[in-house]
């Protein structure tokens, strides 16, 4: 028999390698001659660094950029071992993990920190980049970024603009003189599992303004900002940012990394399961068996266990899902593709309760399955 496992993280209680290890011993009570690949996964978001690291054959790299505040900070990216591929997490140097409390506000943050870890993988010798834009603390459509790649960004007077989110509507020129002749010749795709347009009723100020504390009064300056920067970049690229899928994705980062960049948006999940050469290992497995901590809803949405399903079902693999928790109908399940679904709670009790448990109940509940898979076998 041949497992796949390929989950990810049960926030707080599990990583994705710990979930895998636990399967693994419940499964080899049963099979335990069993063949099984672990794949943790993850989709672009918080964590991802740590499940990626191991399929680049990757160090992480130190280096100093600003925050969004622009005060000076040390980040890290992944670097393979060859320094061909990067892993960069925005939220490492433009989150709002980085803010206290009262220093969030979109209106003055920038993404130059993000820029400069880029500039760094590039002049370290990266071909590919892969950029996961979760957690942003910002809303300057890309500006800062672009900026410590050599964009300049020009008022009506030809004074330079300070490349944050209030300044976006002031920006009439852009400058591409001195763009970093390095970005030309790199591969950039940015984890995007979000379909916000740059602004409007459902852009990135109006969505995600608030969270990143912009006031009422900040959401309707920076939309009006964010509309007149996509004229400027439409009249100078050619590219109309609002057409694109996503391009609203932290404060327009989205679609500032398709003009700046020329990068690809694509699905988190999918560019992880593509360091891991998911679909080679998925060849002639038995199960793929998949987690995380709450199946529900929004699993529809580009989460793990989606791409998972997808991917599986190409090859008519079945899916197992063990999750710490479940709260979809058996129509929402047939609908995801699940050919299997169990939460491991055994007994009733509070979160930390379940929490605490989490890799007991999971080993049980792959014991419990791979006992199922041997009695359908006869």
């Amino acid at each position: 028999m041949k497992f796949i496992l390929a989950p990810d993280k049960y926030k707080g209680s599990l990583t994705g390698r710990g979930f895998c290890e636990t399967v693994a011993r419940g499964i080899k009570k049963v099979f335990p001659n069993a063949e099984i690949i672990n794949r943790p996964l993850a989709d672009g978001g918080d964590g991802t660094i740590d499940v990626v690291e191991d399929y680049l054959n990757a160090s992480k790299v130190s280096v100093t950029v600003k925050d969004p505040l622009l005060r000076e900070i040390t980040a890290q990216y992944l670097l393979s071992e060859d320094k061909q591929t990067a892993f960069i997490e925005m939220s490492e140097a433009s989150g709002y993990t980085l803010l206290k409390k009262p220093e969030m506000n979109c209106m003055d943050t920038t993404t130059l920190g993000t820029g400069e870890m880029i500039v760094d993988a590039l002049e370290k010798g990266a071909k590919k980049i892969v950029l996961g834009i979760g957690g942003s603390a910002t809303n300057d459509g890309g500006m800062g970024m672009a900026k410590a790649l050599g964009y300049s960004f020009l008022d009506a007077d030809g004074n330079e603009l300070e490349p944050i989110g209030k300044h976006l509507g002031n920006v009439a020129k852009i400058d591409r003189e001195h763009v970093n002749p390095k970005l030309s010749k790199a591969k950039i795709q940015v984890a995007c599992d979000v379909n916000n347009p740059f602004y409007g009723d459902n852009g990135a100020a109006k969505i995600y303004g608030a969270q990143k504390g912009a006031s009422d009064q900040d959401i309707e300056f920076l939309d009006r900002g964010l509309q007149s920067f996509a004229k400027v970049l439409q009249s100078t690229f050619g590219i109309d940012v609002q057409e694109i899928a996503g391009a609203g994705a932290a404060g327009g980062v989205g679609g500032g990394s398709v003009v700046f960049l020329n990068a690809e948006l694509a699905s988190g999940v999918d560019l992880v399961m593509e360091l891991a050469n998911f679909d080679e290992v998925l060849q002639g497995a038995d199960w793929v068996i998949t987690g995380e901590g709450q199946l529900d809803g929004q699993t529809f949405s580009g989460k793990t266990i989606n791409g998972v399903v997808q991917s599986a079902k190409k090859r008519n693999v079945p899916i197992a899902a063990f999750c710490g928790s479940i709260d979809v109908s058996i129509d929402e399940m047939q609908q995801m593709g699940l050919d299997y679904a169990v939460s491991i709670l055994n007994q009733v009790g509070n979160l930390d309760d379940a929490k605490a448990k989490t890799a007991e109940n999971l080993e049980l509940a792959s014991y419990n399955f791979a006992h199922l898979v041997k009695l359908c076998k006869h």
